[in-house]
């Protein structure tokens, strides 16, 4: 198991990942997203819309994160969930989830949070940006931060997949995923995930793309079994 794996176990088995508490003789599901062929070469942003942005990023250019790959062609930015089968995931966490805006950029593209967990938002660039994201289902807002200014925070009362732009630098954009569940996860470099904490029942597990769209498989956990399920997209 590489390092990327073990970090991502280990943060999903303390429960950072949005799960909940463990139920005795609980079981888990694991297994990896990958992107079967080769994805269309990106080029680097265009960022001569802001000069500072020119300058934050002249030995590090930004590049789309709308389709990343890793190692054996793991899928990052998946969100791996319970959509169907999980009747009781507890309260929403109370500490909120983090989203940043530093060098030019969200520097989580995808965040997944719980229905009702705050999401506290900052700018650590030393520029105003704007947070735009298009709810369709809970409540569209827009909102300025001007560099210095305090995070803010804000907690969604509907389940939904919400595309974010910044209206000032158009190359900004990432998803707000807020869902009922607390069983998620969104693959990192390698593309694997680990739910755990499930306890006896039949689940069905879905992967989400913002590119690739979604696929789902069923599983049943009849104790403290651990179930591996692999996703597999396949390039445009």
């Amino acid at each position: 198991m590489n390092l990327t794996r073990i970090i991502a176990v280990t943060l999903a088995l303390a429960g950072l990942s949005g799960i909940g508490s463990g139920h005795p003789g609980s079981g888990s599901v694991s297994g990896k997203v990958t992107l079967n062929g080769t994805p269309q070469k990106t080029k680097p942003f265009d960022l001569s819309k802001e000069p500072e942005c020119v300058k934050l990023r002249a030995s590090n250019p930004l590049y789309p994160e709308t389709v990343v790959t890793g190692p054996g062609n793991g899928l990052r930015n998946v969100v791996v969930y319970v959509s169907a089968g999980d009747t009781d995931s507890g309260p929403a966490p109370a500490t909120p989830a983090l989203f940043d805006q530093q060098g030019c950029h969200y520097t989580t593209h995808v965040l997944a949070l719980r229905l009702g967990q705050e999401v506290r938002i900052s700018n650590s660039d030393p520029f105003s940006h704007n947070i735009h994201p298009l709810a369709k289902v809970n409540r569209e807002w827009n909102k300025m931060q001007p560099p210095g200014t305090p995070p803010f925070s804000y907690a969604y009362d509907h389940e939904e997949f919400i595309p974010i732009k910044c209206n000032i630098h158009p190359w900004m954009s990432g998803y707000f995923v807020v869902l009922k569940t607390g069983h998620f996860m969104v693959t990192g470099d390698d593309g694997h995930f680990v739910l755990p904490n499930l306890p006896p029942g039949h689940y069905v597990i879905t992967a989400w793309h913002e590119v690739y769209g979604t696929q789902t498989k069923e599983v049943t956990i009849t104790g403290a079994e651990s179930q591996s399920i692999d996703f597999s997209f396949t390039a445009k």
